[in-house]
Order: structure tokens, then C-alpha cells, then sequence
């Protein structure tokens, strides 16, 4: 145990549990959604479009639901004993999920068809900016100091990984939001570029999610 944690509880192998299922629920909703939706480009629009027109209120619930299991996860890190900045900072990431979903964002390359591009900015796309930030840069600082963690425990491999997911999913949003800039190279793939990073992001937080879980099982009294 570190930073006086409570040892694990009954309850901490369930909120741990909650890591593993972020991922596959966020990813496995937008890709479901983008292949469904008309007029949708996976490979050009980025995932909160699909917040907008018919069924956005699909997307909202997904983003309440990942940001309430992300949250629950990083309970069940400081239970586990993983520090506080950790959990503090998959916390934010969480609540920048929940925040997302009650915000749709602006219309964003051609997406819902016929907006215009570029579309005017309004205080809910703004809001939806605002809290969706952490995902995209307090996840990469989290996993900087995982790395820095398993280093100093002699967890080499557990370090390499995530020292190399970090600038890799911060990479692929940079590329991203330059394509949705409307950067004439990169706008038709920016989708694709965005989707990379959070199936980055996401895959990592399940590993950890998986690693703590399989120490704290028999360790909970």
C-alpha cells in the first residue's frame, strides 16, 4: 500500500472490473453507431459527432456510461493501492467523460450532412471541448507515470509500455485535431487518427485495469 490507502475491500475487485469494461463499451458503441449512422464517415468525423442529429442520445449515454466506469476504476486503483495521482488523474479523465455527454458538439466537417464547414462555434460545442480536454491530455500523463512506477518497482516491460502508449495516443489526437482543423491532408482521415487514440488510450487503461485485478484477487480479506 502507498500514500495511506485502505486495503482492498470486497468491493475493489468489481470498481477494478469497471477498466476492463470502459474500452470495449466506448469502442465497441462508436463503431457500432458509425457503421449505422448515414451520412457518417468513421474515417473523417470524430466520435462525439455522433452525439448529433437521430440517435445522438446514443452517444450521450455511452459517454455518462464509460465516464461513470472509468470513475469507478479509479476508486478501485486507490483501493488497490496505486498511489493518488494515478487515480486522481484516470479520475478527471472519467469526469471529463461524463462532462462530454451532456454537451453535443459542433457540427465538424460536413457532419450532420448539409452543415456548413466550417461550421459556427456555440457555448455547448465549447462546454464539449472544454470537458472532453482530459481525455486526450491527463490520460497520457497518467500513463507517464505509470511508467515511472513500474520503472522504479524493476517492471520493465509494464515501464516500456507505458512509456510508448503515452506519446503514441498523444500523437494520433495531435493529428487528429489538426484534421479537424480542416487540414486539406489530414481532415479526410482524421476520424481514423482520433479512433487510433482512443483505442490506444483505452486499451491501456483495460491492461492496467487487468494487471491490478489479478493482484488484488486473494488479497481481498
Amino acid at each position: 500500500m502507498t500514500g495511506g490507502a485502505r486495503p482492498p475491500t470486497q468491493r475493489t475487485p468489481r470498481l477494478l472490473a469497471a477498466g476492463l469494461l470502459a474500452g470495449p463499451v466506448f469502442v465497441g458503441s462508436f463503431l457500432i453507431q458509425g457503421a449505422l449512422r448515414p451520412g457518417y464517415d468513421p474515417l473523417r468525423h470524430p466520435v462525439s459527432s455522433l452525439s448529433l442529429g437521430p440517435g445522438g442520445w446514443v452517444q450521450m449515454i455511452t459517454f455518462w456510461v464509460t465516464g461513470l466506469l472509468v470513475l469507478a476504476f479509479a476508486v478501485g486503483l486507490r483501493q488497490a493501492g496505486v498511489g493518488r495521482a494515478v487515480p486522481i488523474l484516470i479520475a478527471l479523465v472519467g469526469a471529463g467523460l461524463v462532462g462530454a455527454g451532456f454537451f453535443a458538439c459542433d457540427p465538424i466537417s460536413g457532419y450532420p450532412p448539409g452543415s456548413p464547414v466550417p461550421a459556427p462555434r456555440t457555448a455547448h460545442g465549447v462546454a464539449h471541448d472544454l470537458f472532453s480536454t482530459p481525455v486526450f491530455t491527463v490520460l497520457p500523463a497518467a500513463m507517464l507515470v505509470m511508467a515511472r512506477r513500474f520503472r522504479r518497482a524493476g517492471e520493465r516491460a509494464w515501464a516500456v509500455l507505458s512509456a510508448l502508449c503515452a506519446p503514441v495516443f498523444f500523437a494520433c489526437f495531435v493529428i487528429a485535431a489538426i484534421g479537424f482543423g480542416q487540414h486539406p491532408m489530414l481532415m479526410p482521415y482524421a476520424g481514423l487518427w482520433q479512433r487510433l487514440a482512443l483505442i490506444v488510450g483505452l486499451g491501456w487503461l483495460a491492461l492496467l485495469a487487468r494487471r491490478a485485478l489479478g493482484r488484488t484477487v486473494g488479497t481481498v480479506p
